[in-house]
């Protein structure tokens, strides 16, 4: 047998996923058995972890043999074959399904504990579980993952049947397993000790690593510090990136629904401290202040996180009284014009990528720092509000337009163009002047 147990097949499966690490990649487990694999991978890459809540349905007088399988959204998958060759009715199929949506529902609450779900968008999202026979759950998690629109989905599992394996081929961006043997009956058979997982295992295990932040460690040669920043009784999560002798530092503002994981801002704060400049990204608000979406959208509060956030900067060895600028997108860019225009000389430069700095027009005249606008040439709605928030800026400012380019920046290139505009600037803005001739 290959496998220990679950966390002896999580480590082995986080050795083939080390590539992934560079993609801050997004690990969500099937529960049960697949979250303690999950949890090793996540560990090992330093990622978050979250489950991905799908149920099996069974047939009503054999419950082990698999029809379909639900999964969080309403997303339902069938074997169409199999459910005309059970004869199974509609009704029936329908008596199951809700059966499985009502204890999908309980796990949601028991496993989350009020937490939001960890956010999908855009990012490599890698679903774990422990094996694979007929597929079905994993066809579901990865259409949830789908409709979550994750940027891509990579199917990851120490043990599958080769049959599953060739149809999930088709579904998933990438199929990673380690064995796939002709010989396979069920998962347990590759498992020296292989029990029941129970709720508080994974309940214990998501509290602990649903949030994880990446360690400290090196992106791009530049050191990273995992951080806490605190603001009275709010403890917000960040991750701060020096280079040798920064020029200057940036502190990003992430968008409705993001948070510090973003892969657009962390693909740009790359760049940044490939060009020499520090990064500060962290999350504007706490887990449990997600849950209400009006936060999302209260541009005073970000603002007020937003300043708080560079006051404990500029106290931090790292910073070292180097110059500030803000980097915002979406809604995170009226933050970072309104937070630029409370700080005044102490924001330097300010950019904005698919920005709504129209939320932010009543102090846009404020504003007194050199500001960038960055829009995609395809986002028409967002290009058309940039144009306006342009003309009621007074500080030196500039609009970049993308070209082709929509809202995520998901072209081919456009982050590039990006990340160089923004870093371009600044350079030009955060640099300290030379010192005069003698």
């Amino acid at each position: 047998m290959p496998f220990r147990d679950r966390v002896d097949a999580g480590r082995q499966l986080a050795e083939r996923l080390e590539p992934f690490r560079a993609q801050s990649p997004v690990i969500l487990g099937l529960p049960r058995g697949g979250v303690p694999v999950a949890a090793e991978v996540a560990q090992a890459l330093g990622a978050p972890l979250d489950v991905l809540i799908v149920r099996k349905l069974g047939v009503p007088w054999h419950p082990e043999l698999g029809f379909g399988a639900i999964g969080e959204g309403g997303t339902v998958v069938l074997n169409q074959d199999l459910v005309q060759e059970a004869g199974l009715t509609e009704p029936e199929i329908e008596e199951v399904t809700a059966a499985e949506r009502a204890e999908l529902e309980r796990r949601v609450r028991r496993y989350r504990e009020g937490r939001p779900p960890v956010e999908l968008e855009g990012r490599t999202v890698i679903v774990v579980d422990d094996g694979i026979a007929t597929g079905f759950t994993v066809r579901a998690a990865v259409e949830v993952a789908r409709s979550r629109r994750a940027g891509r989905v990579v199917v990851a599992v120490p043990v599958a049947s080769p049959r599953a394996v060739q149809e999930l081929r088709s579904l998933a961006d990438e199929v990673i397993v380690l064995e796939a043997q002709e010989a396979f009956m069920a998962v347990g058979q590759f498992y020296w000790n292989f029990p029941q997982t129970s709720d508080e295992e994974v309940t214990q295990l998501l509290s602990s690593l649903s949030r994880a932040p990446i360690p400290s460690s090196t992106v791009g040669g530049d050191p990273v510090r995992a951080c806490e920043i605190e603001l009275g009784t709010v403890r917000l999560a960040g991750d701060l990136a020096t280079p040798v002798d920064p020029m200057g530092i940036v502190v990003f503002a992430h968008g409705s629904g993001s948070s510090r994981f973003s892969p657009r801002n962390r693909a740009v704060a790359l760049a940044l401290n490939r060009a020499g400049l520090g990064t500060l990204l962290f999350d504007l608000l706490m887990p449990r202040e997600e849950l209400d979406r009006s936060n999302v959208f209260d541009i005073r509060l970000l603002a007020q996180r937003l300043i708080g956030a560079t006051r404990w900067l500029q106290e931090q060895p790292e910073a070292n009284d180097l110059p500030v600028g803000y980097f915002g997108a979406s809604t995170g860019a009226a933050a970072a014009l309104v937070a630029a225009a409370d700080l005044a000389e102490d924001i330097r430069a300010v950019v904005s990528r698919g920005g709504r700095p129209d939320l932010a027009e009543p102090r846009l005249a404020d504003v007194r720092a050199p500001t960038l606008l960055i829009v995609g040439g395809h986002d028409q709605a967002v290009l058309e509000m940039n144009r306006l928030a342009q003309a009621l800026l007074r500080c030196p400012n500039d609009l970049a337009i993308v070209p082709g380019a929509t809202h995520l920046f998901e072209e081919p290139g456009a982050l590039d163009q990006v990340a160089n505009l923004a870093a371009a600037w600044f350079t030009r803005h955060l640099a300290r002047p030379e010192p005069p001739a003698a």
